[in-house]
């Protein structure tokens, strides 16, 4: 039975390594043999990290690229496995990360928004009867009956952000998404997300924007090299980071 007075995200000493095969040449000879030398090395993205997120909170997670925190972000919302360790979301949860992710390119944004909504956690019914809520804020018009191969990157980032917020989750899950939207309708979904703050959503997110820390995270975790280096408030963590990375955030 889950813990309801428990945090609505744990993670506990998680661990995630990935095995790289690299392929060698060494000679033409062996290039016309068809005979390739291979070795495999092990790559350790994320080494043992563990924090918890209350329910109402927007947890910031900032590190350098490659520091782990896209993995971190997949592995909560269950598309890799952790190598060890353990991870555990209370409540639906709704996964905002590389744009067009879960999006068939050949079927329609509409038939999208339903094989989505679904995935998601509403039946049949509820994904019908939110359709043309999800359009509405998505603002695709007409384009909501293409191919989603034929979207732009703001497009995609507009389908999969109405979805999200319209399938009654308890947990957000956003990668970056939002900065490739247009201003005007990125501030829209800012709005929204602040809504869903004051009804008490849990917020993971990763961002490179300063400001959307500030504006949106109670709490930052810091990353780098798969590692936590500092839990605290953005005000006590983001000066130590931004003198760190040379302001890079």
């Amino acid at each position: 039975m889950s813990d309801l007075n428990g945090p609505v995200i744990s993670v506990k000493d998680l661990r995630k390594e990935f095995l790289i095969r690299n392929a060698h040449i060494g000679s033409l000879k062996t290039l016309l043999l068809w005979r390739r030398q291979r070795d495999t090395r092990r790559l350790d993205v994320l080494k043992g990290i563990s924090f918890d997120v209350a329910q109402g909170e927007c947890v910031a997670i900032i590190g350098r690229n490659g520091a782990g925190k896209s993995t971190l972000l997949s592995l909560l919302a269950r598309i890799y496995k952790p190598t060890s360790g353990t991870v555990k979301v209370q409540g639906r949860l709704a996964p905002l990360l590389e744009l067009g992710a879960g999006f068939h390119p050949d079927l329609s944004g509409a038939e999208n928004v339903q094989f989505n909504s679904i995935v998601l956690g509403l039946t049949r019914k509820e994904a019908k009867e939110r359709f043309q809520e999800i359009w509405d804020f998505s603002e695709l018009g007409d384009h909501i009956w293409a191919p989603v191969r034929t979207y732009s990157s703001g497009m995609l980032a507009r389908l999969g952000f109405s979805v999200a917020v319209h399938v009654d989750a308890k947990v957000l899950l956003v990668d970056e998404v939002l900065a490739v939207g247009d201003h005007e309708f990125t501030q829209k979904c800012y709005a929204r997300i602040r809504t869903f703050q004051a009804e008490g959503g849990t917020i993971l997110l990763v961002s490179h924007q300063e400001e959307t820390v500030r504006q949106f995270a109670n709490r930052c975790v810091w990353i780098q090299h798969g590692e936590i280096v500092r839990i605290g408030t953005p005000e006590e963590v983001l000066p130590d980071y931004a003198a760190h990375s040379e302001g890079e955030l």
